[in-house]
């Protein structure tokens, strides 16, 4: 809910947990420190402030702060005084300076997508308990070797840079399971189908709204040539927290036919507002998201809906659609990025479908950092399997098979990359479950 600031200043606020005010303020309202015995979360987003008073360090109970789109120029080190404060959001501001030792001492998720930060401060390694970072959309020319020490890292954006170099030690934190790191001059350029159809805009009567994600809308269409229902996604064309939309568009349709994948039927061209899109298959109303997406208690891990509840051959058949997927995304070079229940479509008999490569990258398939980036992904698959075997009945699945469905979670999160498996080890592996069902 959001309030107003003649809310706030007439005191009717004291005794709140969470406010949200988004007003066009340009000073940081002093009223928000009467709050500090109760207030937990604080949103000021969608405002003009350009710096924080002192006073904010009073906020004692603040655990969340989102700042996104204002105009702050440097990152506020007084926020490091605040000593429960684990979640830091200042996404689409006009960022160029993260000083030295500006963390506070808990953080746990770091929001800085899409500002102007060159340079990242060499203390951030010093925020041993960070899980989720995201950097995508600055200009940032290298990562500091002090976020070896970031061990809890389990997601990071930093697409859309100006990094030179993807280091190697990057992809041996033992925790990271979801990256993303195209769009910068260290990384491998998309390599186009050059046969998929451009299909021009005119050639479709645009219906409902379907679907939007942070790259664009999805929309059901009529293809009147062809006389058939189809989805078109046309890409909003703004750096998103994953990426880039045109390196989504470009990987959506490198990453080829797959029966778990949503099939790309062409790309669009004489779009009324010049924008890109992409021509898919309409996939049937009985499909639903597998998941839903993290909660900000939850960090990196989806969350269920409490009817969400599978048997043990579901488990498997999901489990190996979408190791068939990723091997044969990895095999071209493609790492998903954003391997999840909730970008992952399930039917009743378990049909799935892999969606949203907003965060996927590309690399070479012969670099040594090919095995490795794989093996991350492996860690971000055995997430998801951990996930949905939580969703089997205790009944529905004997204790030989559970402990088989165990040891292979933990054999794809070991903390040592990589004697992890590959997909292919997986999909191997998977085929010897299939007996043990009873």
């Amino acid at each position: 809910m959001t309030y107003t600031l003649e809310e706030l200043k007439s005191g009717k606020l004291i005794g709140l947990k969470r406010l949200k005010l988004a007003c066009g303020m340009t000073e940081f309202p002093e009223e928000i420190i009467e709050l500090s015995e109760t207030l937990e979360v604080l949103d000021l987003s969608d405002n003009q402030l350009t710096e924080l008073p002192d006073s904010i360090s009073q906020l004692k109970k603040l655990r969340i702060i989102f700042f996104a789109r204002n105009n702050f120029t440097a990152f506020p080190v007084i926020l490091r005084e605040l000593p429960v404060l684990s979640m830091i959001g200042f996404k689409s501001n006009q960022i160029q300076s993260v000083p030295e030792n500006a963390f506070p001492p808990l953080l746990n998720w770091l929001i800085l997508t899409d500002n102007k930060i060159a340079k990242l401060p060499k203390s951030i390694g010093n925020c041993t308990l960070l899980q989720k970072c995201a950097l995508a959309g600055n200009l940032i020319e290298e990562l500091p070797s002090e976020m070896v020490n970031c061990k809890k890292l389990e997601l990071l954006r930093i697409s859309a840079n100006k990094l030179k170099v993807i280091p190697e030690w990057l992809f041996e934190l033992p925790k990271l399971s979801w990256v993303a790191f195209g769009g910068n001059p260290a990384s491998e350029r998309i390599q186009l189908k050059t046969d998929i159809d451009s299909i021009d805009w005119n050639d479709f009567t645009i219906n409902e709204q379907i679907g939007e994600g942070a790259s664009g809308l999805i929309s059901k269409a009529h293809w009147n040539f062809k006389n058939e229902e189809v989805a078109i996604k046309v890409f909003k064309g703004d750096v998103t927290s994953d990426g880039l939309p045109e390196d989504e568009m470009g990987i959506s349709i490198a990453a080829g036919m797959h029966v778990n994948l949503i099939q790309v039927l062409g790309k669009i061209k004489n779009h009324p507002e010049a924008k890109s899109g992409l021509i898919m298959e309409l996939i049937s109303p009985t499909y639903i998201n597998l998941g839903n997406p993290p909660s900000l208690e939850s960090c990196t891990r989806d969350v269920f809906d409490d009817s969400s509840v599978f048997n043990g051959g579901e488990l498997l058949h999901i489990a190996k659609s979408i190791a068939s997927v990723s091997c044969q995304l990895h095999s071209k070079g493609i790492n998903h990025g954003d391997l999840y229940a909730h970008n992952i479509l399930v039917n009743k008999t378990a049909e799935c479908l892999l969606g949203d490569f907003g965060a996927a990258s590309v690399y070479n398939v012969n670099s040594v950092l090919a095995t490795t980036i794989e093996r991350v992904e492996v860690r971000a698959y055995a997430c998801l399997l951990e996930d949905v075997l939580g969703l089997v009945d205790e009944n529905e699945m004997n204790i030989p098979l559970r402990n088989k469905w165990k040891k292979l979670i933990a054999d794809c999160t070991s903390p040592d990359v990589k004697v992890r498996p590959s997909f292919s080890n997986i999909l191997e592996e998977l085929n010897n479950f299939q007996k043990d069902l009873s």
